[in-house]
């Protein structure tokens, strides 16, 4: 199976023979696109490293807590069942993939970043799943029963972000590695589950720890 064309040249551009292959998750029946792992073997010239830290494909990675969504999701599908969910920031769309397969009623992946989106879409064929897209989650109505969040408190100038996702969905479902322990009124902690981004990065334990927060509209 080859890898879809645009998505490949995007990669070759940023990371010369760099590929992409249709890579099964760890604990789950999906499949994604992803940068092989072989790739990751090797040390970056200059200018590799420039044009990655400018662009950064961050769509050609199962992030950790992408992964934890896509597997609480899969054990427990009543989160979605059903319901219309948005994925914001979705990268690959695997949290967006594992709710459409779990049962959601309409799913939108709404990310910035064009190669995200098309990211989505190859990665929405490749697990025979359909969804919508959205570049502005910002245009989107106050219509969905959830929203879905994984990885985007990094920079805490996001954290504002947790009251505009209960600006568009009734609950917000958020899964994050990075900030260890956020304080918010309205968002409880309901689990801390373990996972690693895909392929391994070999990043520091503490990123493959990641909190899932919880939080419903008053």
């Amino acid at each position: 199976m080859s890898p879809p064309h645009d998505l490949q040249a995007a990669l070759g551009e940023r990371l010369g023979d760099a590929r992409l292959a249709a890579t099964p998750l760890p604990g789950t029946a999906l499949r994604l696109w992803l940068i092989e792992a072989s790739n990751m073997d090797r040390a970056f010239s200059p200018e590799e490293t420039r044009r990655i830290l400018e662009e950064p494909p961050y769509w050609c990675f199962c992030w950790a807590s992408g992964l934890v969504l896509a597997r609480w999701l899969a054990e427990q599908p009543d989160w979605v069942r059903g319901k219309r969910v948005l994925d914001f920031g979705a990268g690959s769309g695997v949290a967006a993939i594992a709710a459409a397969r779990a049962g959601a009623r309409e799913v939108v992946a709404c990310d910035l970043d064009p190669l995200a989106l098309a990211a989505c879409r190859a990665n929405a064929e490749l697990n025979g799943v359909e969804l919508s897209y959205s570049a502005d989650f910002f245009a989107e109505a106050d219509r969905f029963d959830l929203i879905l969040v994984a990885d985007v408190l990094y920079d805490r100038a996001n954290l504002p972000l947790l009251d505009q996702f209960l600006g568009r969905g009734r609950q917000a479902l958020v899964a994050d590695s990075r900030v260890r322990d956020f304080q918010h009124p309205l968002y409880r902690r309901l689990a801390m589950l373990e996972a690693c981004t895909w392929p391994d990065l070999a990043e520091p334990a503490e990123f493959g720890q990641v909190s899932l927060y919880h939080a419903r509209r008053d």
